[in-house]
């Protein structure tokens, strides 16, 4: 079976080498991502970021407590935190 193979490929490398060699590339390019550390950072920064992002109050008038500005003097202190 193996022999088969081999002759197989030996012919088609003869003949149609640009096919084989586009195959080649494509099969590495599904492979070596897997396999390279630039893929594994990324996906821990994605599994340790949040999807909630923040979103800024717009003042409607009926929030005394929030303030308008974050250094506004009026709003809440932070120095109790």
């Amino acid at each position: 079976m193996a022999e088969r193979v081999a002759a197989f490929l030996k012919n088609v490398w003869a003949k149609e080498l640009a096919l084989v060699a586009s195959f080649a590339i494509m099969g590495l390019a599904v492979i070596l991502p897997t396999l390279s550390p630039y893929t594994k950072y990324p996906l821990m920064i994605n599994r340790a970021t949040s999807c909630n992002y923040l979103v800024p109050l717009r003042d409607d008038g009926n929030m005394p407590d929030v303030p308008s500005h974050p250094q506004d003097p009026q709003g809440p202190s932070l120095k109790r935190l």
